[in-house]
């Protein structure tokens, strides 16, 4: 157990990325079950959408829960600040917006703050103000992006060279490869999301699973660059007419109406890819099955636990590295 685990009082250093609107009980509870910490992301839902779910979640698990407020995207962002605290939830993740102004008020109730950053500067920032631990997420992932578009490999030693808290890394994680890759770059812990979906727990549309694990290394599209909107979504029919619109010149408010939540739920919940979009992380090119997430984090701490014995014992040379 390491010193994000300690903090978040967990068993495995493994965070559920918010979901936004998708966001459900059985997959965040499966997921703190497992030993991580299950978070529900409040999108653009109302506050009973986001209180259902968190009572539905407490009958499933008592192990620790997150919220994640998406700062500048909620509608609904004070009544979620204070919802974290009535529910007495004991940590909370903050995106899309400065977090400094609401860290006080989370610690004053004894709340943990995760900030998710994508840059050095915003992580600098985010542990001046107080934040317990950073989510650094890079170009990598599913969803809404940053526009620096730094990856993931590059972001983190830099960020963990940049703060002394317990840094989490984001984008293009789903097995222990990839975790033990970023517990040597100097991270604590993972983020996943895609990963998540692509399990016997998650609620999501068949298509969308079989989307994940069909995908190779090229399919998923960036959608919104052309108006500094970039977020990454699975190739789908929807996607690229997307796409197409975007070459034609399409206006910030269209590309905001035909990526909103709504179009978000018919791809993801209903399975219509002609309709609706699905969010995707570059990470889908290597998901080949469906487990549990109780069988995954096993799967992942095993192996991350072999590749570090290998490195311990001296990393075998491959017959072309003897030549």
């Amino acid at each position: 157990m390491n010193d994000l685990c300690r903090l978040l009082n967990i068993q495995h250093p493994i965070l559920q990325g918010g979901m936004g609107n998708v966001s459900n009980a059985p997959l965040s509870a499966a997921v703190s079950e497992a030993g991580g910490l299950g978070t529900v992301g409040v999108g653009t839902m109302d506050l009973s959408e986001v209180k259902k779910i968190l009572q539905d979640l407490r009958t499933l698990t008592e192990r620790p829960i997150a919220l994640n407020i998406p700062l500048n995207v909620t509608p609904y962002r004070d009544e979620m600040v204070e919802l974290v605290v009535k529910e007495k939830l004991p940590v909370v993740s903050l995106s899309a917006g400065n977090p400094a102004p609401f860290i006080p008020y989370f610690h004053e109730h004894g709340v943990k703050v995760i900030a998710v950053v994508a840059s050095v500067r915003q992580a600098r920032k985010a542990e001046a103000a107080g934040a317990d631990v950073i989510v650094a997420e890079g170009y990598e992932a599913a969803g809404i992006n940053s526009n620096f578009e730094t990856t993931t490999l590059t972001l983190i030693p830099q960020i963990v060279d940049a703060v002394s808290v317990p840094v989490v890394a984001a984008g293009g994680i789903g097995d222990g490869r990839g975790l033990a890759a970023v517990l040597s770059l100097g991270a604590s812990g993972v983020q996943m999301g895609t990963r998540l979906i692509a399990t016997t727990d998650s609620p999501m549309h068949a298509a969308y699973k079989e989307t994940l694990l069909s995908a190779d290394d090229l399919q998923t599209v960036i959608v919104g660059r052309s108006i500094g909107k970039v977020r990454r979504v699975m190739k789908t029919p929807y996607a690229g007419q997307l796409l197409s619109l975007e070459e034609k010149g399409i206006a910030e408010e269209d590309f905001n109406r035909l990526t909103s939540e709504h179009y978000h739920k018919v791809g993801a919940l209903e399975g219509k890819l002609d309709q609706g979009f699905i969010n995707g992380g570059q990470v889908s090119g290597v998901i080949r099955h469906l487990p549990s997430v109780q069988e995954l984090f096993v799967t992942m701490m095993e192996e991350a636990a072999s590749r570090f014995h290998i490195l311990a014992n001296g990393y075998p040379l491959t017959k072309r590295e003897t030549t």
